[in-house]
Formats: structure tokens, C-alpha cells, sequence
């Protein structure tokens, strides 16, 4: 991996947020600069996700079945189902949902995750930094893989946290829960 310091987030993009009560779903795209299967690889071989993802699995996500996927900094595997892998076009799995469109010279990635709406700017902020990683991993210029509380204490973090937060409506969480507030 290469060195993190030249990296700093842009703004807060243009996220869409689903409200069902309490649980809410977090929308997000990015157009990337390569081919739908090139990132579909990047979604699901763990050796890829290890390097952008802030989740790590012991098996393949490129096919239906049974995977342990362990969120970083979490103390346990949790045993998820792939319930849709259309490569390279659909991913489904738990509460999340990938989608690749083919564009002219890349593909529009979409991501759908469902989060509870008190952390639904968090998830933002976090899947945010997670996509400028995988883009920087796919043009083979990688850096190390900022996930979990490493992100949290990342300064392009909160920043994105208040903006996301301020774009959904909703109050900027502090975390950890008895950091102040910006």
C-alpha cells in the first residue's frame, strides 16, 4: 500500500436516503473508470475487499450460499447469504445491494444499505471513503484500507459525517457517543 497522507475526501456527494421508521436505506453511486467486471471482482473476491471494503468474508461473494463477513473493528463473524450474484451486473447480501451499469469507459457502481437512520450519515461517511479507496485500489495506485474506527479518527471522516449529516436532515452524531459535537 501506498502512503495515506496525500489523501483527503472530496465533499459529500450527491447520497439518497429511503426512510422506512427507523430503518433507513443509504444510496450511493459512483462512477468509476473501469469495467463493470473488473469492479465486480473488486465486490466480491476477499482478497480485493480486503484491501477497500470495511468488512472482510471467508469466501467468495460472487456466488449464492453461506459467507462469514466480519465488519473491522467487529468482535465476531456474522454469517450472511448471498441471496443474488449476477455477475457482473447485481450483488445482494444482508442488507446490502450492488448494483454495475456499463457506462462508455467504466461503470456506475450503486450501492444500497440499509442502516438504522441514527447512524445513517456515518454509514455516508464511511462507504464514501470505502469508494475513494476501491478508485485509487482499481487504478493501481492503492492505499491502505481506512475502515472502522480507523475511520472514525480520520479527519475527512467527520467532516463528511456533518456534511452527509446536513444533507439527510438530520442531527450530526458524535462519536464516539461522548465526543463533542461539530
Amino acid at each position: 500500500m501506498t502512503d495515506r497522507e496525500p489523501y483527503e475526501p472530496g465533499p459529500a456527494g450527491a447520497a439518497q436516503v429511503r426512510k422506512d421508521g427507523e430503518k433507513w436505506t443509504l444510496i450511493l453511486v459512483r462512477e468509476l473508470r473501469h469495467p463493470p467486471e473488473r469492479v465486480w471482482q473488486a465486490l466480491t473476491d476477499p482478497a480485493h475487499l480486503r484491501e477497500w471494503a470495511p468488512f472482510e468474508v471467508d469466501g467468495s461473494l460472487g456466488m449464492v450460499g453461506t459467507v462469514n463477513l466480519t465488519w473491522v473493528g467487529a468482535p465476531k463473524p456474522l454469517e450472511t447469504t448471498v441471496t443474488r450474484a449476477d455477475a457482473p451486473k447485481v450483488l445482494e447480501y444482508g442488507d446490502i445491494r450492488w448494483e454495475l451499469e456499463a457506462l462508455v469507459g467504466g461503470t456506475r457502481l450503486t450501492l444500497w444499505h440499509s442502516i438504522h437512520r441514527r447512524f445513517i450519515s456515518m454509514g455516508a461517511a464511511g462507504w464514501h471513503i470505502c469508494f475513494d479507496v476501491l478508485e485509487r485500489v482499481l487504478a493501481g495506485e492503492p492505499i491502505a484500507r481506512i475502515a472502522g474506527a480507523e475511520a472514525i479518527r480520520f479527519g475527512g471522516w467527520q467532516r463528511l459525517n456533518a456534511e452527509y449529516a446536513k444533507q439527510f436532515g438530520v442531527e450530526t452524531p458524535s462519536w464516539p457517543p461522548n465526543a463533542p459535537k461539530r
